[in-house]
């Protein structure tokens, strides 16, 4: 693992976001090490913090493992990142509202059109509209990952329903709970504001004819889905209604809440549903999951749906290629943050180039998520690199390939003690009427050894993100 930059050590000492650490770590033995572990799964169990998997047998409600060693940032590393993630989140924005408006990037040349109009997440339902404030994605999650001291990629952007955030949240409450002296002896710039600002960032985009406060309400596609926890727990955190598609319904110019009170508008709709499930009168006539007559009121003015159906035209991974040159178009700035080299394998020169080296690249489905369709070859069987070279020989448009990074790594408890682990980083910014994020991010963590993939469903934990104070 000494190839990789290890957030801790550099060149044999410690480095100065970790100082107060190392202290800690030497303090406990693993006997306490133990007890505070089989604590925080206690907790997380009777708070009720699970991930169940589409398809999967076994456990509908387990736990993603936690690990107590926190991930820190010094105040000028996420100073640097915060700006970086915002112009990305700005240009994203800029991108679909220019898409679905006059399409001026695809005019000029700067991104090709069936990148955009033949993608399956273009929806073609809200082309000439625009949301209020300009903004289509109101929860950019920017995945990140780090290869030395002042060096990160983005990974991917996720532009739709971006999860994890409620892990943030818990893994900061529950070491706070554990290990409250952490928090006296480190300024830790604090994340619990979260729900209090997506609240505010939500009504901030209410539509024109809303009255007064904006209601705002969570749909959820209701409690099979893997994210359920998520929902609910935000629901509660924000102190809004936690609703399913049978909750609401729409009459004349709005859509209506079911309460015991009787009928209440709602205002601005936070989906956790996917496009093709939101309006059955739209999208999938077999969705029993959405509203029939939601987009008729949407496109009137009616309601805010957040994020925007379309949004997801952003995030795919043949778009991901051409964000750098969104930044450059539509803000006029250079990209602060950089993408990680892609072929795409649409491209006949850049499709020889990545069958010539399927060994040494990652390949990745376009429209794939979760860790899921995806080739790490280095790691991979020949029969695996095999497979991917027929799919991508059958199929090339359906796929992008990059090097295989070397991802930083940071200490992690393992079985045998402690030991460096490969991570990523999924800040969240808010987009609204301000651009806003918390200090501070989901960090996930690949536990098995030399594993490059950090994804929930393939394995991974969680860590606590810290930003200490500047």
């Amino acid at each position: 693992m000494s190839d990789f930059f290890n957030e801790m050590f550099q060149s044999g000492s410690v480095r100065p976001p970790y100082a107060r650490l190392e202290d800690w770590v030497s303090a406990m033995p693993a006997a306490l090490r133990s007890l505070k572990q089989a604590e925080a799964e206690a907790l997380f169990r009777r708070i009720g913090i699970t991930f169940a998997v589409y398809g999967e047998g076994g456990d509908p409600d387990r736990l993603i493992p936690f690990d107590m060693f926190p991930r820190v940032f010094s105040a000028m590393e996420w100073h640097r990142l915060e700006r970086g993630v915002k112009q990305r989140a700005r240009a994203l924005n800029a991108f679909l509202a220019d898409v679905y408006g006059r399409a001026e990037i695809i005019k000029a040349g700067r991104i090709p059109g069936h990148l955009v109009w033949g993608n399956e997440a273009f929806e073609k339902a809200v082309v000439g509209f625009l949301p209020p404030k300009s903004v289509f994605s109101h929860v950019v999650g920017i995945d990140l990952v780090r290869t030395g001291p002042d060096t990160f990629f983005v990974l991917e952007d996720n532009c739709r329903t971006p999860s994890g955030v409620s892990y943030m949240l818990e893994n900061r409450e529950i070491m706070m709970r554990m290990f409250p002296e952490l928090f006296q002896q480190n300024r830790i710039e604090p994340v619990e504001q979260y729900p209090e600002l997506l609240r505010r960032t939500l009504a901030s985009v209410a539509p024109h004819k809303c009255e007064g406060d904006p209601c705002v309400v969570i749909l959820t596609p209701g409690h099979y889905n893997s994210a359920y926890y998520e929902h609910s727990f935000l629901a509660d955190l924000m102190g809004v209604e936690l609703v399913e598609g049978q909750d609401l319904f729409v009459d004349g110019e709005f859509v209506w809440m079911r309460t015991t009170e009787g009928p209440r508008r709602v205002d601005v709709i936070y989906r956790r549903v996917d496009d093709a499930f939101l309006d059955p009168l739209c999208f999938r006539p077999d969705s029993m999951l959405g509203v029939p007559g939601l987009m008729d009121v949407y496109r009137s003015g009616g309601v805010s749906i957040c994020s925007a159906p379309g949004a997801g035209v952003a995030d795919d991974k043949a778009v991901y290629t051409h964000v750098p040159e969104m930044v450059r178009f539509y803000l006029g700035e250079e990209p602060i943050l950089q993408n990680v080299p892609t072929w795409q394998c649409a491209k006949p020169d850049e499709r020889r180039h990545v069958l010539e080296n399927l060994s040494e690249m990652v390949v990745k489905e376009v429209h794939g998520s979760g860790g899921y369709g995806m080739l790490v070859g280095p790691k991979a069987t020949r029969e695996q690199i095999d497979a991917f070279r027929s799919r991508i020989t059958a199929a090339p448009h359906n796929y992008i390939a990059q090097p295989t990074l070397a991802l930083s790594t940071v200490p992690t408890f393992v079985e045998e003690g402690i030991a460096p682990r490969h991570v990523d980083l999924r800040p969240y910014c808010l987009v609204g009427e301000r651009i806003e994020l918390v200090p501070g991010g989901l960090t996930r963590v690949a536990l098995t050894e030399g594993s490059l993939v950090v994804n929930s469903s393939q394995g991974g934990g969680v860590k606590d993100t810290w930003v200490l104070a500047g």
